[in-house]
């Protein structure tokens, strides 16, 4: 069991210890005082908790995020007078250097039921990052795309249903622009190279999409359409093989580059434990990758068998590295997403490049998921990316958070609305809960889509997490 299924039983364990205890008190408060009081504050309750306490928070508001940075790392003298954010007499930053900046948060009485929001005005890109209700500890705001303002000293911070304490601390990280570069980026699922890095593929000077399961379990909202659970199955692993290798192309991907391996969803871990092992379908009774692969502009090896094994997933990977040749692989982050289909992604990856002749020169990795907070990116769509919650700091990170334009944001909401799985309509009991928190918690959603990741992930960043590999090669 991974880290966030202990927490998800953690939570659900307390949740039920709370419900029995709430109950045995209603019952009291109804033998005691009125017979309908209790049916009264049942409602009540459960309108308080879905406005403000249905959020999956697995740490406490008032911990610090912890990060270590590289020591070199640039780290210009800043000061937080008011509300302006100055730099040092004689300090200027490089446009588009990577700004974030460290400073401790604490929320008013009523940021425990609205969202606090650090404002970010004086330019002409003013920004809004929020955080997490009851908030008190450090936390790390992300200023990429306010080098010119912080620069003329024209940058103001202003809490919202916060304060800004503490001295602030700033690291400027330089990177050399890796779109400029041949890309390679690695999704799990269709729908994971839009959400992570679809302004970075668009914009690249060679992309190559590579996803590698059809991602096709789940297929209920299919099954409502007639088909049994197989056709479902079928139907929607199709769709998402389709997705895979066609939405690229709205992104200035064609679909020669577009690779989709066929591999079964949420069956990488079993693959993976046993390598030379055939691991079949979940839900389409399939034990074929080519099934999924029929869309695909070229024929890999691991053709010649269509064995769902860990072994032929790495010769793929391996084969698809030494012929595509990217100076630039964008894969999940090994400890901030804990996806099970994006850790064993990562780690194929890693373990198919010990055996490729060609060795890229950068890895960036992405997390579209996480282990402590379901919210995050909290706040609106359209505003910035701060960086996530990580509660004990394990290795230093260098963060790279490339700015979107609105136009740009636009085409990758639109990326978005295109795939198959991000299409449905919310469950009943989830559009209830956003009715209450519009109205109670003041929280909006975007006019793009209904699912959630329009909000988390159209937003004025991308975050990456840079590795420099060692060894690097002159490319064409």
């Amino acid at each position: 069991m991974n880290r966030k299924q202990q927490l998800l039983k953690r939570h659900r364990r307390n949740k039920r210890i709370g419900l029995l205890i709430a109950l045995g008190l209603l019952i009291v408060t109804g033998l005691l005082v009125a017979w309908w009081l209790p049916l009264v504050l049942a409602v009540l309750g459960w309108i308080a908790h879905e406005a403000w306490f249905a959020d999956h928070l697995f740490y406490s508001p008032k911990d610090d995020y912890q990060y270590s940075f590289p020591p070199y790392t640039p780290q210009p003298k800043v000061h937080l007078s008011g509300e302006h954010l100055r730099l040092d007499d004689g300090v200027m930053l490089v446009d588009d250097a990577t700004l974030v900046l460290a400073l401790r948060i604490k929320s008013t009485w009523l940021g425990r039921f609205l969202d606090p929001v650090v404002e970010l005005n004086g330019g002409d890109n003013p920004d809004r990052q929020t955080f997490e209700r009851g908030v008190d500890g450090l936390r790390y705001l992300n200023l990429t795309g306010q080098a010119q303002v912080l620069s003329k000293g024209e940058l103001r911070l202003r809490g919202r249903f916060c304060r800004l304490l503490g001295e602030p601390v700033l690291w400027a990280f330089e990177h050399p622009d890796y779109s400029r570069q041949r890309v390679m980026v690695i999704a799990p699922h269709a729908d994971d190279a839009e959400l992570a890095a679809f302004g970075l593929y668009s914009r690249a000077r060679e992309s190559w999409i590579v996803t590698l399961t059809a991602g096709e379990i789940e297929a209920e909202h299919y099954q409502q359409m007639g088909l049994d659970g197989v056709e479902a199955s079928r139907l929607k692993g199709s769709l998402r093989a389709w997705d895979s290798v066609s939405v690229p192309l709205w992104g200035g991907v064609p679909q020669e580059r577009c690779i989709q391996l066929g591999y079964f969803c949420l069956q990488l871990p079993a693959m993976q434990s046993a390598p030379t092992e055939a691991v079949t379908s979940l839900e389409a009774q399939l034990g074929d990758t080519r099934y999924f692969r029929r869309f695909n502009p070229f024929a890999l090896g691991s053709d010649v068998d269509g064995l769902p094994t860990w072994n032929n997933l790495l010769a793929d990977l391996s084969e698809l590295i030494d012929r595509i040749q990217p100076q630039v692989i964008v894969l999940p982050h090994p400890t901030f997403d804990p996806h099970p289909d994006h850790l064993c992604s990562q780690q194929a990856v890693m373990q198919a490049l010990n055996g490729t002749a060609w060795q890229p020169e950068t890895l960036l990795h992405y997390a579209n998921h996480l282990h402590d907070n379901d919210r995050w990116p909290m706040g609106d769509a359209g505003t910035g990316v701060a960086l996530p919650p990580q509660i004990s700091a394990q290795v230093p990170l260098r963060p790279w958070a490339p700015c979107l334009p609105t136009e740009m944001q636009w085409r990758k909401a639109m990326s978005l609305g295109m795939m198959h799985d991000l299409q449905p309509r919310m469950p009943l009991k989830r559009l209830i809960r956003r009715g209450i928190q519009r109205c109670l918690a003041a929280r909006r959603w975007p006019a793009f889509g209904e699912n959630e990741f329009f909000r988390k992930t159209v937003r004025r960043h991308e975050l990456f997490w840079v590795q420099e590999l060692a060894g690097k090669r002159e490319t064409n």
